[in-house]
């Protein structure tokens, strides 16, 4: 389980160091950098599948991607009204994203490669990644050590070993140096993230996935499309929790069920509901009704993850929906740590009631803060290390 996220320079996110428990609700007004606080754990999400130079290009680059504000606000700034005026930078231009748990921690600092003439100068380069044992990155903890092209890792008698010499800058050691005998903790690492699951705004229109009937699989895992949840709902139903199915449909719409035609491999998925005389099909469900099924195929699977992040999910559904889902969200997290990123007050109130740990995120003169976080006493350890 994740015990913190850091965040340094991404968006209005400047320096926030966030703890986590099992369930989380991440809030706060519009504009307050919730997105932005769930696109950077994408982000972080991205450096196991070796995907994180891409992503920021598609996001518009590095340069657009930067905290554009001051390198450093000081208090007295913070207590006055006018403009912040910029400040000469004491630090080279860095973006970086990092997390720590009981067992491992990882951290990577991205940043403006050299002048160069090449067609990709303006591609970010990793100058440093990090692989530590404990909740705190310390010197001793250190268990992989990255510097520009040259990575350490950490031998059994205590001493650096040279493993390689040439990473591209491009490259993670996520995917690079990731070997069963002489790094067995960045497999290990890797491996877990890559199980992450990421969950943002199912499409319900006429034309979305879900609502047509597809060639059916067992499918422990939801599509990110939602194409495939009549196969989804089918697989929970023979190996998942039937208990629990019925039970997250019955919340919200008392003695209705669901069920699949299997028309010559083709799934479709029809939902019976009290006091019409036949079922209706994907393609006739309301979008909230879809949305809520959809919800229910991706948080009850067979195969839960170490981590699932939830981007508003409470889009399109009805408010007498949100409390169904908020029960459906806390029973997830009895087998997954859980972050829900919303602004939905009716859904925040029932995951209050499941015990969940509420994040409020705030913003002043454009820097997102953690609401009621006492640097002394509340904010975690964190250590960014010098390139």
């Amino acid at each position: 389980m994740l015990t913190t996220v850091a965040i340094s320079n991404y968006r209005s996110l400047r320096n926030v160091v966030i703890p986590l428990q099992n369930l989380n609700v991440v809030t706060g007004a519009n504009g307050s950098g919730k997105s932005s606080f769930y696109r950077a754990l994408r982000l972080l999400g991205d450096t196991a599948q070796g995907r994180v130079v891409p992503s920021l290009a598609r996001e518009g680059g590095l340069q657009s991607t930067l905290w554009a504000g001051p390198e450093s606000i000081a208090r007295s700034v913070r207590r006055q009204e006018h403009a912040v005026e910029g400040t000469r930078r004491d630090h080279p231009v860095n973006l970086r994203l990092g997390f720590a748990s009981d067992d491992l921690g990882y951290l990577i600092d991205l940043g403006l490669p050299k002048p160069t003439s090449s067609a990709f100068a303006l591609d970010p380069e990793i100058k440093r990644e990090c692989v530590w044992h404990g909740p705190v990155l310390r010197p001793a903890a250190m268990l992989i050590d990255r510097q520009g092209p040259l990575v350490r890792i950490r031998g059994e008698d205590g001493n650096w070993n040279i493993m390689v010499k040439n990473l591209a800058p491009f490259d993670s050691v996520m995917t690079h140096v990731a070997d069963p005998r002489s790094a067995p903790e960045t497999l290990f690492l890797r491996e877990s993230i890559r199980a992450w699951r990421f969950y943002d705004h199912f499409r319900t229109d006429v034309d979305a996935p879900a609502r047509l009937s597809h060639i059916g699989t067992r499918t422990p895992i939801l599509g990110n499309d939602g194409a495939d949840i009549a196969a989804a709902i089918e697989t929970i139903r023979e190996i998942g929790d039937q208990e629990a199915l019925v039970a997250a449909i019955s919340d919200p719409f008392p003695e209705s069920q669901l069920s699949t035609i299997n028309s010559s491999g083709r799934f479709t998925l029809l939902m019976k509901q009290h006091g019409l005389l036949r079922p209706l099909e994907a393609t006739e469900l309301s979008d909230g009704t879809l949305r809520y099924l959809l919800w229910i195929a991706a948080l009850l699977t067979p195969r839960p993850p170490a981590l699932m992040v939830l981007n508003e999910p409470e889009t399109s559904l009805h408010p007498d929906l949100l409390a169904p889902l908020g029960r459906l969200i806390a029973r997830a997290a009895e087998k997954s740590q859980v972050i829900v990123v919303t602004h939905a007050a009716q859904l925040i109130a029932v995951l209050l009631e499941c015990g969940c740990n509420s994040i409020t995120l705030e913003k002043s003169f454009g820097e997102t803060k953690v609401a009621g976080l006492s640097k002394e006493l509340d904010i975690p350890v964190w250590h960014w290390p010098s390139r």
